[in-house]
């Protein structure tokens, strides 16, 4: 015997199949997407603790200059925001389980091989290109496809959760990392960032869901839509996406804001501070172990970023957090030392608050102002957040190759995030941001 199933709305957006009993479940499913994506976003990410800890152990095993293992790093990083929006409209084209679950296979891939390669072009094939690739369909436009599709209330604080999954990743993976290059070697630590990557696949296929029409539901918070047909042309679109945005300032100033973000973070604190550190006499473990509690603030600062961006003007809170970002920067190099002291420690907390705190309201500002393209746009938005980055990994190792220190780096990227907090003061405002405290 059929059962038939009818579609009950309560209040919230928790509308649900009734089955036999009209009974729903009282947590929406939505949120279970938002769980597996965030231990998705943790496996893929874990290959990002790597980098800063393997620049030393690759260069006394195989003398690679800094400037060469940072140019491995950077391609990575362009890779993944260059995949970013490519990523996005495929999952549109061929559902997010098949994407997600290529990437994954990409980083395995990437990091096993890793494991026998003797020269720099190998570094830069499975580290760069292979990696660059996996992790970039994995970046922070699958946050914005899955919030987009899933959630039409709590925006704000899921985009907030799911960025800091990849802080999560970070506090999970650095120290175990650290700790099994410094007792068993850095091909070990490759391995286990395999192993990683290739655990999250089952959970992917078995529970992750491509629409909320899929199992019959709403989006959380909205009302019931059929699921659209397969957007074909994928890369073309991705393209007309990005022509589109470019004739609009706001995007150009997003892109500027993110690519200041990128540089400050993933490719100056996530690949050089560990170095850094050790060159003022602080064992890798012990740096790294800081690198991990960035991380754990990570976490509640990108959440707590997430919840105020549903409360008041996004652009605001980016000048605000590129301002007190610029800061701590400048004031890191005469922080470093052989030990971990107290103002050290309350540099970790405040850099930590604002490590991602920019990603929810750049990811409002890309909705705000461009719509059902903002996955796309963002996608965009985030390859220039990596290119930063990616310059600024290949341009830290090469300062330390020149001057034989990082200070200049520290000093150089306080100085771009003033001007980041200048550029996000001057995006325009639309009819949203006019109803939202200042």
């Amino acid at each position: 015997m059929t059962q038939t199933t009818e579609t009950s709305a309560r209040p919230g957006g928790t509308e649900s199949p009734r089955g036999r009993g009209g009974r729903a479940p009282r947590v929406h499913r939505a949120w279970l997407v938002a769980a597996v994506t965030f231990v998705t976003i943790i496996g893929g990410a874990a290959f990002n603790s790597l980098p800063g800890l393997l620049i030393d152990p690759l260069h006394e095993e195989f003398d690679w200059s800094r400037g060469e293992i940072g140019l491995a790093v950077s391609i990575d990083m362009a890779l993944y925001g260059l995949t970013a929006p490519f990523a996005a409209a495929l999952m549109d084209r061929f559902g997010i389980r098949k994407v997600v679950v290529s990437a994954l296979g990409l980083v395995t891939a990437g990091a096993l091989l890793s494991v026998w390669m003797t020269a720099s072009w190998q570094l830069m094939l499975y580290w760069g290109l292979l990696v660059g690739l996996g992790t970039g369909s994995m970046a922070l436009a699958f946050s914005a496809t899955v919030t987009n599709r899933w959630f039409v209330e709590r925006r704000g604080l899921v985009t907030g959760i799911l960025t800091a999954a990849g802080a999560s990743g970070q506090l999970v993976f650095l120290p175990l990392c650290a700790w099994i290059v410094d007792e068993h070697g850095w091909r070990p630590a490759s391995v286990t960032v395999a192993l990683a990557a290739l655990a999250v696949v089952p959970f992917v296929w078995l529970l992750l869901r491509d629409h909320p029409a899929d199992v019959g539901l709403a989006p959380y918070g909205g009302a019931f839509t059929p699921k659209p047909e397969p957007t074909r042309g994928a890369a073309a679109r991705t393209l007309r996406v990005l022509f589109d945005a470019a004739r609009t300032g706001p995007f150009w100033l997003l892109a500027g804001t993110f690519a200041i973000c990128g540089a400050s973070t993933n490719g100056l604190v996530r690949t050089h501070f560990v170095p850094s550190a050790h060159d003022h006499g602080m064992p890798v473990t012990a740096a790294a172990s800081l690198l991990a509690v960035i991380g754990v603030f990570d976490v509640v600062g990108t959440i707590a970023s997430g919840w105020l961006t549903d409360r008041f003007e996004a652009r605001r809170l980016l000048a605000v957090y590129y301002a007190l970002r610029g800061v701590s920067l400048v004031f890191l190099p005469i922080l470093l030392a052989p030990s971990v002291h107290v103002p050290m420690l309350f540099f970790i907390v405040f850099y930590g608050l604002d490590w991602v705190a920019t990603v929810p309201p750049t990811l409002a500002l890309c909705r705000e102002h461009y719509g059902a393209d903002s996955a796309i746009v963002f996608g965009w938005v985030l390859a220039s957040h990596q290119v930063g980055a990616a310059l600024v990994a290949f341009l830290g190792g090469v300062a330390r190759d020149v001057f034989g220190s990082y200070d200049v780096v520290w000093y150089a990227s306080g100085g771009l995030c003033a001007a980041a907090a200048l550029m996000s003061l001057v995006i325009r405002r639309t009819g949203r941001d006019a109803e939202l405290p200042a």
